[in-house]
C-alpha cells in the first residue's frame, strides 16, 4: 500500500502499537535534544534515575535560552550541563554558539531519523525529513536512557503546496496562512506533511520556518520529504553522505487534505494576543511601532537576515524604533559577516544580539510599555516579552525590516512605491563558512565525573503517590488557551531558578493570580485542583509548568480538553488529568469549591469513570481520564521518575 513521508518514518521507527489513529504507538527514539531552560531538570531526571550514560545514537544539550549572566545563577547552570554532558554522554553546545533548532539541522539533523526534544519548536527538523516531536523533559530523559516514547498515534494532514511566492512573501506568511485558517487548535492529534510542486521553491531552511511554528497549530509535528533541497542543504553544511532520499509513493493517502496556492499568499501578522489571531497586513497598517525583531528559530536562516539586510541597506531605521536583530547560530553570524549584510544592519541602526533566544523567551529585549513590538517569533503569548499587558505582533523578516524603516507596521509591497525599492530575493551561497568549534564532543568515559552542582541546583523533589481519595479545593479556575507560560511564566526574573524547584515554584500563575503562591502553600500538605477550560496548557513544553504546581500540592486537574504535552507532563509527576464528561459542568464550578475524589485510586484502575463531589454546592459531575494503563502506574507512583528507579533498582539487584 502507498506510504506518505510521516507513515513511512513512524513504521520504521514502530516498537509496539498500531498505526490506527487515536491508539497508543511506541516508537524508537535516535536523537535527542534539549536546551538550558528545561535541559536542567532532564540531566537531574536522569541523575534521578540512576542511569550511568545515554542509549540514543545522538544526544545534544544547547545552552541557548539563559544567556544572561546578571548574577551566579544561569552560570552555575552552565557548568553542570556541561559536567552532565562528559557524564552522561552527551554533545554540549557552548553559550553564544545558537539556537537548538537551527544548529542542530545544520549539524546533526539527518533524514529518515527521529528526534525527540524537551522544546516544544523541536518539529523544526521535520524540514529535512525527520520526525521530530516536542516532549515533556521526563520523556526525553526516558528517551535518552534507551526508552521508547508513547504517544497516540497521530492522524496525517496532508497540505499540497502549488505555485510560488509573491515577491515580498515568503515561508513565514505560508504558516501564518495556516493559523489564519485553523487556528492554534487546529493540528491538534495531528502530523502535518506538506507535498506538492510549490517544495520546490521552498528551500531547507523555509521550510524549517513552517515546520517550527506548525506547533503553535497544536499539531504532533510537522513533516517535510527528503528530496534534492534536503540534499543541497546538507551538501552546504559538509554532510553530503547524510543524505537520504525520503518522499511519499506515489498514490499515497492522506487523513486530512488541504491546498495551498502559494501565488494567493499576502503578507500576514498575528495580532496580540494569540498566533491564531492572523490577518493580512493590510489590515492593521499605519499603527505606530516601537520595536522591531529579526531572529529566532521561527526565523533563524540566513536568507531571513540577509533579506532584512538588503530592505534597510543604505537607509535608517526610524528613530523611534528598537530595530533588533538576534542572529541564531554563530556559524549564521558569520556568514552574515562575510557577505556583508551584517555591516549593513549595523550601519542602517540594527542592535546586534549575542545568537541564541533571547528576546523570544523574555530574556531581554522588552518592549516599552504599550507600545507594539512586530517579531519574528514563533509566540506572542500575554506578558511573554517580559512587558506585562505587551502588545506582541508575529511577523515576517520583510515586514519587519519594511515597518523599522517607516516607524508604523507596513505593508511590504509598499516598498516599491515608497523608496523605490525592489524586491531582494536572497539564495544561501554553497561556499559557506562552517563553524564547529562551539560544539564539545561527548567524553568516551564518564564514570569518574562528578556534577558540578552550584548553590541553585537542587535536586529533583520526590512525590508522594495518589492517595486513596483526593479532597481539596479549587485553588484556580481558568479559561481557554491558557498557556504553559501563564502557568510557569518565563523571562531573566523567572527562568534561572529552573533548576530549583522550590524558588520557582513562587511564580507559579503569577500572571494570572499574584496571591496564588501564598493560597497554594496553605494546602501543600493535603492538595488542591485546578479547573480549566479548551485546549488547558497550550504552547511551550517546558515541564516546570507541571513540576512546580505539583510541588505546591496540586494533584488533579479537571478541564475540558488539553494540549498534548502539557497533559502528559502533568502524568509524568503524579497529577491526575481528568475531562469533564459534560463541558457545561464547567460553569457550574466556581473557584474555592471544595471538591472530593471519592476511592479515586480504585476508579482510575477499574475504568476511565470518575465522580466528582462538589462538598460547597452539593453536587455531583462525571469525569473521565484517558490515561493509558503506563500512565495511570505514574499517577499511582507519584510520578515516573518513581517508577523508572524502582525498575532500575529492580534489575540490578
Amino acid at each position: 500500500m502507498p506510504q506518505n513521508v510521516t507513515q513511512k518514518l513512524i513504521e520504521s521507527h514502530l516498537v509496539d502499537g498500531t498505526m490506527t489513529p487515536g491508539e497508543e504507538i511506541k516508537l524508537k527514539i535516535d536523537q535527542t535534544l534539549t536546551q538550558d531552560a528545561t535541559g536542567t531538570m532532564v540531566m537531574l531526571e536522569f541523575e534521578a534515575m540512576g542511569i550511568p550514560r545515554v542509549e540514543t545514537e545522538l544526544s545534544a544539550q544547547y545552552v541557548d535560552h539563559n544567556l544572561i549572566q546578571s548574577d551566579y545563577k544561569n552560570p552555575d547552570d552552565h557548568l553542570f550541563l556541561r559536567s552532565a554532558c562528559k557524564k552522561y554522554g552527551v554533545w554540549y553546545s557552548r553559550p553564544g554558539n545558537g539556537v537548538s533548532h537551527p544548529v542542530h539541522q545544520e549539524r546533526f539533523g539527518k533524514p529518515g531519523k527521529t528526534l525527540l526534544g524537551s522544546d516544544s519548536h523541536t518539529p523544526s527538523a521535520g524540514a529535512i525529513g525527520m520526525l521530530a516531536i516536542g516532549a515533556g523533559g521526563l520523556d526525553v530523559a526516558m528517551a535518552m536512557a534507551g526508552k521508547p516514547y508513547s504517544l497516540p498515534m497521530p492522524e496525517v494532514w496532508g497540505v499540497k503546496l502549488t505555485g510560488e511566492l509573491p515577491d515580498w512573501v515568503s515561508a513565514k506568511d505560508v504558516i501564518l496562512e495556516m493559523l489564519r485558517r485553523h487556528d492554534v487548535d487546529g493540528g491538534v492529534g495531528r502530523v502535518i506533511e506538506y507535498y506538492g510542486p510549490g517544495l520546490d521553491t521552498l528551500s531547507a531552511m523555509d521550510r524549517h520556518v513552517i515546520a517550527n511554528m506548525g506547533t503553535e497549530l497544536g499539531a504532533t509535528s510537522t513533516v517535510f520529504p527528503s528530496d534534492q533541497e534536503v540534499r543541497r542543504f546538507l551538501k552546504r553544511q559538509g554532510r553530503e553522505e547524510d543524505w537520504t532520499e525520503l518522499t511519499a509513493d506515489p498514490g499515497a493517502e492522506y487523513d486530512v487534505h488541504e491546498e495551498i496556492d502559494l501565488s494567493e499568499v499576502v503578507p500576514l501578522i498575528a495580532t496580540p494576543s494569540s498566533p491564531g489571531n492572523v490577518v493580512p497586513v493590510r489590515e492593521v497598517e499605519g499603527q505606530e511601532i516601537y520595536q522591531s525583531y529579526v531572529g529566532s528559530s521561527a526565523n533563524p536562516g540566513f536568507r531571513d537576515f540577509a533579506v532584512a539586510a538588503e530592505i534597510v541597506d543604505g537607509e535608517q531605521v526610524h528613530d523611534r524604533v528598537s530595530f533588533d536583530v538576534n542572529p541564531t547560530s554563530r556559524q549564521i553570524l558569520e556568514n552574515l559577516m562575510n557577505f556583508g549584510h551584517l555591516q549593513k544592519l549595523t550601519r542602517a541602526g540594527a542592535r546586534i544580539h549575542q545568537a541564541g533566544c533571547n528576546g523570544c523567551i523574555g530574556m531581554g529585549q522588552a518592549p516599552a510599555t504599550g507600545r507594539i513590538s512586530l517579531r519574528t517569533v514563533p509566540r506572542n503569548f500575554p506578558g511573554r516579552s517580559g512587558t506585562k499587558e505587551d502588545a506582541v505582533y508575529l511577523v515576517s523578516p520583510e515586514t519587519a525590516a519594511a515597518s523599522a524603516l517607516t516607524g508604523k507596521i507596513t505593508d511590504p509591497r509598499d516598498l516599491e512605491d515608497l523608496y523605490g525599492m525592489s524586491y531582494p530575493r536572497v539564495e544561501e551561497p554553497m561556499d559557506i563558512s562552517v563553524n564547529e568549534d562551539q560544539l564539545v564532543s561527548p567524553s568516551t568515559n564518564g564514570q569518574d565525573v562528578e556534577l558540578e552542582k552550584g548553590p541553585n541546583v537542587v535536586s529533583l523533589p520526590q512525590f508522594e503517590g495518589l492517595p486513596d481519595t483526593l479532597d481539596g479545593p479549587v485553588l484556580l479556575k481558568v479559561g481557554d488557551d491558557i498557556s504553559t507560560d501563564e502557568i510557569m511564566p518565563a523571562g531573566s526574573r523567572i527562568l534561572p531558578y529552573r533548576s530549583n524547584i522550590p524558588e520557582i515554584s513562587k511564580f507559579v500563575y503569577e500572571q494570572v493570580d499574584e496571591s496564588f503562591y501564598d493560597r497554594a502553600m496553605e494546602y501543600q500538605d493535603s492538595g488542591f485542583v485546578i479547573v480549566g477550560g479548551e485546549n488547558y496548557g497550550q504552547g511551550s513544553s517546558r515541564e516546570h509548568a507541571a513540576i512546580a504546581p505539583r510541588y505546591l500540592g496540586m494533584r488533579a486537574a479537571l478541564v475540558k480538553s488539553y494540549a498534548r504535552i502539557h497533559r502528559q507532563n502533568l502524568a509524568n509527576f503524579g497529577i491526575l488529568p481528568l475531562l469533564f464528561d459534560d463541558p457545561s459542568d464547567f460553569d457550574r464550578i466556581d473557584q474555592g469549591d471544595v471538591l472530593r475524589l471519592p476511592d479515586v485510586r480504585a476508579a482510575i484502575q477499574e475504568g476511565t469513570e470518575i465522580e466528582v463531589v462538589n462538598e460547597t454546592k452539593g453536587e455531583r459531575y462525571t469525569a473521565h481520564h484517558d490515561l493509558t494503563e503506563r500512565e495511570i502506574e505514574m499517577v499511582l507512583e507519584g510520578s515516573q521518575v518513581g517508577v523508572i528507579r524502582r525498575e532500575f533498582a529492580s534489575a540490578n539487584v
